[in-house]
């Protein structure tokens, strides 16, 4: 009969005990790549900074935002969306002062840690060429002539304390928040250069989830806006 080596009697090799450093080097490169791939064309975090779109997500919720809308979808009306307000919202983001600066922001960017960079939560409620107006003789907001019903409003939540009627231009979108009544949105820069319109290549991604804290954590969904409403522009591409 032929004797069966044990397995634990085998000499160990410096390979068997522990992978050389090189492999170690290549899990983290590939580990490393993959972060930033599902970063910068999947998924995303961010953290709420106001209360601005209550009670859909609360201030300090952290939310999931797909970014696929960025790549392959379109923006719809009644979409909770991220996006870079920059120069629109808030102050324009200085230019870098170097080239190894501009290269240091985009790796940043990259791995989703944008510098310089001010992103901003809010629903789209006028695509390209809508017509955005308030308030008709019941208080609500109309697009293209159509009220809507907004059941996402903050309890007591008027629909806009502020009168506008806007035209959307081309490549642009009018975001308003949930919490009407504190939110600083498209309303609020009116008489900015611009008129408070985000151009459509500004969004971030769509607001898919809240996951923490975990007493919150909910999917968020898309508004189905009134379909009479109809389309006149369209979306992003």
């Amino acid at each position: 009969m032929t004797p069966v080596a044990d397995a634990s009697d085998a000499p160990e090799t410096p390979h068997a005990r522990r992978p050389s450093a090189t492999h170690v080097l290549v899990l983290v490169l590939v580990a490393a790549c993959a972060v930033v791939l599902v970063r910068a064309l999947l998924v995303q975090s961010f953290v709420v900074p106001t209360a601005s779109m209550e009670p859909t997500v609360a201030a300090g919720d952290r939310v999931i935002v797909s970014r696929l809308v960025r790549w392959f979808g379109e923006v719809h009306r009644g979409d909770v969306v991220v996006f870079d307000g920059a120069g629109i919202f808030g102050p324009p983001t200085p230019e870098p002062r170097n080239g190894l600066a501009a290269l240091g922001r985009g790796l940043a960017s990259a791995v989703g840690v944008p510098v310089g960079r001010q992103d901003y939560v809010k629903r789209v409620i006028g695509l390209p060429g809508d017509r955005v107006a308030c308030c008709d003789d019941r208080g609500a907001v109309t697009v293209n002539g159509v009220a809507l019903s907004e059941p996402y409003l903050a309890v007591g939540s008027a629909p806009s304390e502020a009168s506008f009627d806007v035209q959307v231009p081309a490549g642009k979108l009018w975001m308003m928040g949930d919490n009407r009544g504190d939110s600083a949105d498209s309303r609020a820069h009116l008489g900015d250069h611009g008129g408070g319109m985000v151009p459509v290549d500004r969004v971030v991604g769509t607001v898919v989830a809240v996951w923490w804290p975990l007493d919150r954590a909910a999917r968020v969904d898309s508004a189905v806006l009134d379909d009479r409403v109809g389309v006149r522009g369209g979306g992003a591409s």
